[in-house]
């Protein structure tokens, strides 16, 4: 399988593409769109959060579960949208908690997480496609093979990462992170429905700074 992903990914990853899950996957993903299906992310994008964060320069993983389905949305970064559409619920709740969180964080008009990717910030969906206006409509079809075995692999071969878990789906991936090497922070899925079971105060933005500086590591510059 033919994908557009940064070396330092497909160093780690290589014997998952040739897996029959991802070949099974590829001709689900052709099947799609000889049906007339229109998937998002676009076909360039899928493999984005991978492309912006390179393995070895990984410090935070955030997870999410399942790209936007709406034009212009998704383009390969867990609660991330492109610019030019409006912000989505869980993000403008993760603004609001960034600005009781960050002093002088003030919420941008845009919900394009780039910046943050190329810091270190891995930004990764649980399923990398969707299927337009149909969402979960990509799940079960390997893509969360793939993905537990990203989780997997950094919690094998690096140490000293964060892991931001928002949510039951999330907090799923708990077993298969070590605990002993890396640091995971749960809480609330930043969703409306949720975000006041615990989302709000879990500061977990400042936390991650804290963690970063303690190991003699850059912080995060959260403001977009």
């Amino acid at each position: 399988m033919t994908v557009l992903i940064n070396e330092s990914w497909k160093d780690v990853l290589a014997p998952e593409f040739e897996k029959s899950y991802m070949k099974d996957l590829k001709v689900f993903l052709q099947k799609e769109k000889q049906d007339g299906k229109v998937i998002f992310p676009p076909g360039s994008l899928i493999f984005n959060a991978f492309n912006h964060t390179p393995f070895d320069q990984v410090k935070v993983v955030i997870l999410g579960q399942d790209p936007y389905h709406g034009d212009g949305q998704a383009h390969g970064l867990s609660f991330s949208v492109q610019k030019g559409v409006g912000v989505p619920p869980s993000l403008k709740n993760i603004y609001k908690e960034l600005e009781s969180d960050i002093p002088g964080f003030v919420a941008p008009s845009h919900g394009e997480l780039t910046k943050w990717a190329d810091q270190g910030v891995l930004l990764l969906n649980a399923t990398l496609t969707v299927r337009k206006a149909q969402p979960a409509s990509h799940q079960k079809q390997g893509w969360e093979i793939f993905t537990d075995q990203v989780i997997k692999t950094l919690s094998e071969k690096r140490s000293g990462l964060i892991f931001l878990l928002w949510g039951k789906n999330a907090q799923a991936k708990i077993p298969i992170i070590n605990k002993e090497k890396h640091t995971i922070l749960s809480a609330a899925h930043p969703s409306p429905f949720s975000a006041y079971n615990g989302f709000f105060g879990c500061r977990h933005f400042s936390r991650t700074n804290e963690i970063l500086e303690h190991q003699g590591k850059t912080a995060i510059d959260w403001q977009i």
